[in-house]
């Protein structure tokens, strides 16, 4: 029979209906100062796309592409094709993949806090560098190390959101990253259209202005309190207790902490999370952390937001109307993740993820048809269809903040079982930082290769997840963290891969 021994450990049955506790002033302060972490990997995906679009920035450190950008001659969709220049936006998320995977022992053995903290070292010494650089080697060299700030922060801020919040408010609170993100973006965005008339150092400042929040995250991260889970999990139980009764403000937290102390009997019993992580028992959550990151890219919204200045230029907006617009995008994501912050707890993920997956494949097939008819390679698009398009992308960027925007983060980080939790993280980090790298390295290419049919590629992607999420994913609105192992064993298709095992009080099958 298969892991029999295992059956003994872990959360043996649903306590949830009796946890106690509230929304703390202790809890909301430590996920501000954590989402913090989302703000700045939101403001390094809005710099970056601004910044390339910068004339003084192009001329001094990629001059080719600056003079491609000025011909007239030129190829719309091929202007910004070049490869040195995607190196620059990509290798943050090729060095965030790496250190992601680093992170998942600092988090598991040191802490949640202490990867926040070597999350925000990182940026502040990236950030510097960045704004200081006087050649392509600082330059590059800044973004891998904010890089490593982006997968330190990426692997804990989710989960130390998801292990101080009180269950029946965890998705709006984990939302607090995606929150911070966007407006970490919308902040870039802003800044760009102010630095982009200081001339030639405006860019220096767009830049060096990422120090601001990863002190604010450093600071943050050594005052933050530690999550309970993770204190019982490292074995200081009775401070873990403390916490649990200062952040739920009330003494009676014995369910919970219950739970909290089996999950990490059996998180302690194992050596490998890694190993761990691949059993068939892990099967249902290692298929979302790898999907659901990975679908969340694939809906084409990073190519919107990284290259919208660039992408708005090919159409033929002047300069400072293309960043204008992507401020317009930024405002549109900020707003709907707030849509989604107050929904998320009561219409629950599945609602969410599949209105918004229809509604943005119905925006890119809209998108590809305007372009297709009425914007070739060398033609501008008219005021009234130019409007259109940014409409239309508005709309699709709409759907995606209130669906696959926050819950292609929350959904992973709130599904895992301690005892793989951090490495579950770190896939999920890993998984979202790769295709993040490939779509950012590649999207220039297929834009100039497909022209318009790019949008049609991405539609294709979110009718797949869509279908993905309809057939595949339980709802798990309202169940606690340590409990959702119970979760999968009810679901159809789930329970038939999961191997048996015996359930004490049998109380599991019958709720």
């Amino acid at each position: 029979m298969a892991g029999g021994g295992v059956a003994a450990l872990g959360v043996k049955k649903e306590r949830a209906a009796e946890y106690k506790g509230r929304m703390t002033l202790a809890v909301g302060m430590a996920c501000l100062v954590a989402a913090v972490g989302g703000a700045i990997f939101g403001y390094d995906i809005g710099i970056s796309g601004g910044v390339t679009s910068m004339d003084p920035f192009l001329k001094k450190f990629f001059p080719v592409v600056f003079r491609k950008k000025n011909d007239d001659g030129q190829n719309n969709y091929c202007k910004y094709d070049n490869q040195g220049l995607s190196a620059f936006t990509s290798s943050l998320y090729l060095a965030g993949l790496v250190s992601s995977l680093a992170a998942s022992p600092v988090t598991r053995n040191y802490g949640r806090r202490a990867s926040i903290v070597c999350g925000g070292l990182s940026f502040l010494a990236g950030a510097t560098l960045n704004a200081a650089a006087v050649n392509l080697v600082m330059l590059i060299l800044g973004r891998i190390l904010l890089g490593v700030g982006i997968g330190f922060g990426n692997q804990a801020v989710p989960l130390y959101l998801s292990e101080m919040a009180p269950a029946h408010l965890r998705g709006a609170l984990n939302m607090m990253f995606q929150l911070a993100t966007t407006l970490g973006i919308f902040t870039a965005n802003m800044i760009n259209y102010g630095t982009q008339h200081i001339r030639p150092w405006g860019w220096r400042l767009s830049l060096g202005l990422a120090a601001a929040p990863a002190l604010l995250m450093t600071v943050g991260g050594l005052l933050l309190p530690e999550t309970p889970n993770s204190l019982i999990e490292r074995g200081r139980v009775e401070e873990g207790r403390r916490v649990l009764e200062r952040i739920r403000g009330t003494a009676d937290v014995d369910a919970e902490f219950t739970d909290m102390a089996e999950a990490s009997e059996l998180a302690n019993s194992i050596e490998h999370p890694f190993r761990n992580i691949l059993e068939l028992r892990n099967r249902p959550q290692l298929v979302m952390a790898v999907c659901m990151p990975a679908f969340q890219i694939l809906t084409g919204i990073n190519s919107i937001l990284f290259y919208a200045p660039v992408l708005f230029q090919s159409m033929g907006f002047g300069g400072s109307a293309s960043l204008y617009s992507s401020v317009l995008t930024g405002a549109v994501l900020f707003s709907s993740t707030i849509i989604s912050i107050s929904t998320v707890d009561r219409l629950g993920r599945r609602k969410l993820l599949i209105s918004g997956g229809i509604q943005m494949i119905i925006c890119q097939v809209i998108v590809a048809v305007i372009l297709g008819v009425k914007f070739g390679t060398d033609k501008e698009l008219t005021r009234s269809y130019s409007i259109a398009v940014v409409v239309v992308i508005c709309l699709f960027v709409l759907a995606f903040g209130w669906s696959w925007g926050p819950l292609g983060w929350t959904v992973p980080s709130e599904i895992f079982p301690l005892e793989t939790r951090s490495a579950g993280q770190s896939i999920t980090v890993a998984v979202n930082l790769f295709f993040t790298f490939v779509i950012a390295q590649a999207f220039l290419s297929l834009l100039c290769a497909l022209k318009f049919g790019i949008f049609l590629f991405f539609a294709g992607w979110i009718t797949v997840m869509t279908v993905f999420v309809h057939v595949f994913l339980p709802e798990t609105k309202g169940v606690p963290i340590e409990e959702m192992v119970l979760l999968w064993r009810k679901h159809w298709f789930w329970k038939k891969v999961m191997p048996d095992l015996p359930l004490e009080d049998g109380d599991s099958h019958h709720k």
